[in-house]
Order: structure tokens, then C-alpha cells, then sequence
């Protein structure tokens, strides 16, 4: 393959990742646009195997078929609810990837005697770096998402005052090493280790609250380790893929920060829910919930002329969304109509719900963003609440003492009447009371949100 050949194919790959991502914007077109973005990888990988001229076509159709249907099984067998363990098991691998190519460059340079210039060598190093701490970082973050280890934050005394040390003292090993002409290998794999290490603590001390941004975070973090290692082995589509995935990452972190109405370093350093769940400072004592059986809540919704369902992880856990579809299509049978309201930050990951609703070939046109929805909520009849918790507080906007405080909300409270489904009173990530509970336009029914709204449509079927 000729320069220009390869060239002009790196630059179809690199326009395919480019649609691929603008597509990921809506749900709509979302599938599409991973879709060429694969394909647009899946070219960009053939290519530099060929020009690389690596290993022999048989080896790269083997690898491809291997991959692909691990990939595959993969993706059909893990749960929706665990899909944000997936993602943040895929962004340590590709941490992973980034430390042994840089390292493999590094060591590679070594045995041959050969000196590596200084522009090589920073990259080699802050590949190592920032892959090292995606690997470790993700790794935690699964096991935190997995309860493989606890989801509250894992703080010492002088946490911070170590991390900045081993920061610091990597710092100073990788300006040794590029400024020592000597082949020494102690400072590379001291520089590896301290920065798995680094990675580990800097999530441990992350509540499970606030694992949407972490794994966003550490999403940028692979894509930053795969642009520096296209520098080091001078690829032009890795550079391109990686700039894109870092810089996405990096803006979906800050729309996820601000939908929480906090900054990304009070994310990674405050240490949100450290001292475990907890009631709002509005205690809860001396109110009561009002509770709801199927044949009540059925009756208010298939009169209803406006309803809006605001979904959560409880939905996800439940695998509820094929039943509330139903229910949809029920309500708009009987000439009421039926919207979804999406927080940026339902679920355990971006676009959880919009997923899941997807998945039940929810139409695309009936899901709102929190902002558009708002101004809604004041005409609607029934706001079902699906699992979701901290989203609907109204504590973030009264109760100047919640961790969640200024968080941005749905308006569920200003609908006419609202039914909270839920298994129990049990708090949301955020560890707090939600004052929308104690409502007196709120009805609780209470138990598996699947079974709770198959019960529903069979009431509403006998009116």
C-alpha cells in the first residue's frame, strides 16, 4: 500500500468516526452512527496491520473473527443494568492497551540500543501514565458497579497529600529518564507501577452517586492514552480516534456536572456521600407516605389526559420498560397522551434510559430532556415516577443542607397527582430522604416495578 493509498484510507476512517459521533447525538440515529464508526475502526485496523505489514492476512481475518464474536457474545449477554460495567471494563482495555504499546515502544528502544528523541519520549511517558490510571481506575469502577467492593467512598487521612506525592515523584522519574542518555529500566517499571497504583486512588475515594461521570471521565482517559500512543507509533487514525473519544468524553463529563450542579473537580475530589447515607436535615419524622393499590393508580391513569413517566435505575433493575410501553399505548388508546421525561443523569450511565426505552421501541418523539419537559409539568395530570429518586428531590431545590442541593430536577411535584413506583423507602445514590414521597399529591405502590405495572394494565383492561 502506497502513502497516499494510506493516507486517503485513513482519512475515509477518520470521516467515518466523525458521522459516527455527530449521529450519537439523538436516539434516533444513534445505532447508525456506531455502526459506521465501527466500520470506520474496522478499516483503520486492516490498514495498519497491512502497511505495518505486522502479521500475515490469515492472522488478521482469524483476529477479526475471534474479536468480533467475542464482542458480540458480549454484547448480547450482559444485562442493561450492567452495561456500565461493561463500559467501564471496555475503557480500562483500552487503558490497558495504551501502557503496552508505550511501554513496548520504550523497552523496544532499549534492547536495540537506540536513543529516543525527546518528543517520542514525553508521549511514551504520558502514555504510560494516563493509561496506567484508566486501566486501575476502571477496574475499580467496575468493581464498585459490580458490589464487588463497597460503592461508598474509600477516604484516609492525608488521601490527597499521597496522590499529589505519587503524582509527583512520576513526574520526576519520567523527566530522569528522558534526560538520562543511560538505559535504566528501574525508573520505567517504577513509573508503571506507581501509576497503577495513582489510578486506584483516585476513584476509590468516588461514591457510587457519582459513577456517571466517573465513567465518562475514564472514557476521555482511554481516548487521551489511545491519541498519545498514535504519536508514539507515529498513527494518524489512532491520533484522530483518540482526540475525538478524549475531547466527547471530556464534554459529556461537564454536561453530566452540570446536570448535577457540581464541578468535575468537586466530583473527583469531594468525596461525595462519605459519611454514608443519611436522612435531610428536613427530617421525615411526623410525616406520612400515602400508599397506592394497582386498582387506584389504574383508575387515575386511564383517565388521565396528560402523563408523563420519569424512569430510573429501578426501571432498569425491574426490566420494566416493555410493561410501561404498554401502559403508553392503553393511555393513548383512551385519548391520553404520553411523554417521557429523561434525566441527563437517570441510571447508572448517559443515555441509560434513553436506551432501555429504545429497547422497548418507545418512539423517539415522546422522550424529553429535563429542560424541555419542565415547563410541562404544571398541565400534567399524572407523573409516574419509575425508580427514579434524587432526580425528582424537591430537597435540591429547598433544603439548602442536601448533598443535592442546586441539583437540577424534574418537576414531578408540580404535577396534579404523582405515583412513586418503588420496592421500599429506601434512599437513592445520594443517601438522602426524598421529600417527594411525603407529598400529599404523591401515592406510593410499592414492590417490583414490572409486576406492580403488569397488575396496573390488567385494571386498566377490565374499565
Amino acid at each position: 500500500m502506497s502513502r497516499a493509498t494510506e493516507l486517503l484510507v485513513y482519512l475515509v476512517a477518520a470521516v467515518l468516526f466523525i458521522i459516527g459521533l455527530q449521529r450519537l447525538q439523538s436516539p434516533a440515529t444513534a445505532r447508525g452512527g456506531n455502526g459506521l464508526s465501527g466500520v470506520g475502526m474496522l478499516i483503520a485496523i486492516v490498514a495498519t496491520l497491512r502497511v505495518a505489514n505486522i502479521v500475515s492476512p490469515a492472522v488478521i481475518v482469524a483476529g477479526l473473527v475471534v474479536g468480533s464474536a467475542l464482542g458480540w457474545w458480549m454484547a448480547r449477554t450482559v444485562k442493561m443494568t450492567s452495561m456500565p460495567q461493561m463500559v467501564a471494563l471496555l475503557n480500562g482495555f483500552g487503558g490497558a492497551a495504551s501502557l503496552l504499546v508505550g511501554g513496548a515502544e520504550f523497552l523496544k528502544s532499549e534492547l536495540v540500543g537506540e536513543q529516543i528523541p525527546m518528543d517520542t519520549g514525553i508521549t511514551i511517558q504520558l502514555s504510560l501514565l494516563v493509561g496506567a490510571v484508566t486501566f486501575t481506575g476502571s477496574l475499580i469502577a467496575w468493581a464498585k458497579l459490580q458490589e464487588v467492593m463497597t460503592g461508598k467512598p474509600i477516604v484516609f487521612a492525608g488521601q490527597k497529600v499521597v496522590s499529589a506525592l505519587i503524582f509527583l515523584v512520576i513526574a520526576g522519574l519520567s523527566a530522569y529518564q528522558l534526560m538520562t542518555p543511560e538505559s535504566l529500566l528501574w525508573p520505567f517499571y517504577t513509573v508503571c507501577v506507581l501509576s497503577l497504583v495513582l489510578g486506584v486512588l483516585l476513584v476509590i475515594p468516588i461514591g457510587g452517586a457519582d459513577m456517571p461521570v466517573v465513567i465518562s471521565l475514564l472514557n476521555s482517559y482511554s481516548g487521551i492514552a489511545a491519541a498519545m500512543t498514535g504519536f508514539v507509533i507515529d498513527n494518524s487514525v489512532l491520533i484522530i480516534s483518540g482526540a475525538l473519544v478524549g475531547s466527547s468524553g471530556i464534554i459529556l463529563s461537564q454536561i453530566m456536572c452540570k446536570a448535577m450542579n457540581r464541578s468535575l473537580a468537586n466530583v473527583l475530589f469531594g468525596a461525595f456521600g462519605a459519611s454514608g447515607p443519611k436522612a435531610s436535615s428536613k427530617s421525615a419524622a411526623g410525616l406520612s407516605v400515602r400508599s397506592v393499590t394497582p386498582e387506584d393508580a389504574a383508575i387515575q391513569l386511564a383517565y388521565a389526559q396528560s402523563v408523563v413517566v420519569i424512569p430510573g435505575y429501578g426501571m432498569a433493575v425491574a426490566q420494566a420498560q416493555h410493561t410501561v410501553r404498554e401502559i403508553q399505548e392503553l393511555i393513548e388508546k383512551r385519548g391520553g397522551e404520553v411523554k417521557y421525561a429523561i434525566h441527563p443523569v437517570a441510571g447508572r450511565m448517559p443515555g441509560h434510559m434513553n436506551v432501555l426505552l429504545a429497547e422497548a421501541n418507545v418512539p423517539y418523539d415522546k422522550l424529553r430532556e429535563m429542560d424541555d419537559i419542565n415547563p410541562e409539568m404544571d398541565r400534567c395530570d399524572v407523573a409516574v415516577v419509575i425508580g427514579a429518586n434524587d432526580v425528582v428531590n424537591p430537597g435540591a431545590r429547598t433544603d439548602a443542607s442536601s448533598p443535592i442541593y442546586g441539583m437540577p430536577i424534574i418537576n414531578a411535584d408540580h404535577a396534579k397527582s404523582v405515583i412513586v413506583l418503588k420496592r421500599s423507602m429506601a434512599a437513592g445514590f445520594a443517601g438522602i430522604e426524598n421529600e417527594l414521597f411525603y407529598n400529599p399529591k404523591t401515592s406510593m405502590l410499592f414492590g417490583d416495578a414490572k409486576q406492580s405495572l403488569s397488575k396496573v394494565i390488567a385494571e386498566i383492561k377490565q374499565l
